[in-house]
C-alpha cells in the first residue's frame, strides 16, 4: 500500500518548488500561469509542448527552467533534413580498434529542449515517441535506458505552417500539458527590458536530481477520492460525445488529468487533491489532445471551449459514505 504524506513532506516540496518558481521568474518575465504548468508537468513526469509565436520568449523560458533544475539538458533545433539518428544517436566505427561504439545522441539527457519539433519530417518526429513514453530508445537493436528524470520540452509556431510537418495525433498524446505562450502584457514587458538591457540574467541551480525524484515521488502519492476519479472520466467522456469533436480525449488523457491535478495539489501545498486541482488543469492537459470536426479546425480557440463547455455542465458529486 501507498504510504500517505506527511504534512512535513508537502511543507518542504512547496518551499523547495516556491524556490524553483522565484529562480526562473527571475530570467523570465511572464504569467505565473505558465510556470506553474511546467512545474505541474515536472512533478507529474510528463512532457511540456510550448504554442507560440516567434519572439515571446520560449526558448528563453525553456533554459531557464532547465538550469534552475540543476539538471542536465539538451537542446535540438528541428529542421527539415534532421535525421532519426540525429536525436537518438549511433554506433560509429573506431579506426585504431576497429569496433564500433555508440555515439549518444542528445536525447540523453533530463531536459530536452526539442526547439519547432514542427519543423522535422514525421519519421523525425516518431524518433522521440518512444523515449517520451517508454523513456528509453533503440539503436540498432539494442535498448538504451534514459537518465531519470527525462523531460521533453518542445516548441512550436502555430501560425508559421509553411514548411512544417503536423504533429501526429499518436505524438500530441504523449505531451502531458500544453503551454499557450502569447504576447506579454505592456507592465511585464517594461519589466523584461529593464532585466535585460544589461546583461541578461542567467537561472542558477537551486535544485539537484536528487530532490527532483524526490518531488516526483511525493507527487505519486498525493491522496485522490474515488469521487475524483469519477469526475476526471466524466470530463474526458464528455469530450467524446461533443458535436464539435471527431476524436476526443483517450484513457491516457484521463490518466494524464488525475496526475496533473496531484502535481497541482503539490504546488499548492496540500496532500490531497480537489475539484478545484482537477478543474485548474484541464484545459492545458486535455484541449490539445481532441481532434475536431473539419468545420471547426480553422477556430483557435475551438479546443479550449470544447474543455470549457466540459468543466461548466460536468458536475462533481461528491458520494455519500457510510459513517
Amino acid at each position: 500500500m501507498t504510504q500517505a504524506v506527511a504534512i512535513e513532506e508537502i511543507a518542504a516540496a512547496k518551499e523547495r518548488l516556491d524556490a524553483l518558481r522565484r529562480e526562473i521568474t527571475r530570467v523570465y518575465i511572464g504569467p505565473s500561469r505558465t510556470v506553474d504548468l511546467m512545474l505541474t508537468a515536472l512533478l507529474a513526469q510528463g512532457h511540456v509542448l510550448l504554442e507560440g509565436v516567434p519572439g515571446v520568449a520560449k526558448t528563453t523560458l525553456v533554459k531557464a527552467y532547465a538550469s534552475a533544475l540543476g539538471a542536465s539538458v539538451r537542446r535540438i533545433q528541428f529542421t527539415p533534413d534532421l535525421l532519426p539518428a540525429d536525436i537518438t544517436g549511433t554506433y560509429v566505427l573506431s579506426p585504431k580498434e576497429g569496433t564500433f561504439s555508440l555515439r549518444p545522441g542528445p536525447i540523453f539527457a533530463n531536459v530536452v529542449l526539442a526547439d519547432e519539433i514542427n519543423r522535422a519530417p514525421a519519421k523525425t518526429q516518431s524518433a522521440l515517441l518512444e523515449a517520451m513514453q517508454e523513456r528509453q530508445v533503440t539503436i540498432e537493436g539494442d535498448r538504451f535506458e534514459l537518465p531519470a528524470p527525462f523531460m521533453v520540452l518542445a516548441t512550436q509556431n502555430p501560425i508559421d505552417l509553411e514548411g512544417t510537418y503536423p504533429l501526429p495525433e499518436a505524438q500530441i498524446d504523449r505531451f502531458l500539458v500544453r503551454v499557450a505562450i502569447g504576447y506579454p502584457n505592456a507592465k511585464d514587458e517594461v519589466a523584461m527590458l529593464r532585466a535585460h538591457n544589461a546583461e541578461p540574467p542567467r537561472a542558477r541551480s537551486v535544485l539537484s536530481v536528487e530532490e527532483l525524484l524526490s518531488l516526483q515521488s511525493i507527487a505519486r502519492r498525493i491522496h485522490v477520492e474515488d469521487d475524483l476519479y469519477e469526475y476526471a472520466v466524466g470530463l474526458t467522456t464528455f469530450t467524446r460525445s461533443h458535436a464539435r469533436v471527431l476524436l476526443g480525449a483517450s484513457p491516457r488523457a484521463t490518466l494524464g488529468l488525475v496526475q496533473a491535478a496531484k502535481s497541482a495539489a503539490v504546488i499548492a501545498g496540500r496532500p490531497f487533491v480537489t475539484p478545484d486541482d482537477v478543474r485548474g488543469v484541464a484545459t492545458a492537459v486535455l484541449s490539445h489532445r481532441l481532434v475536431l470536426v473539419p468545420e471547426a479546425e480553422g477556430d483557435s480557440r475551438a479546443r479550449d471551449a470544447v474543455v470549457e463547455d466540459a468543466v461548466q455542465r460536468v458536475a462533481y458529486r461528491r458520494a455519500v459514505r457510510p459513517v
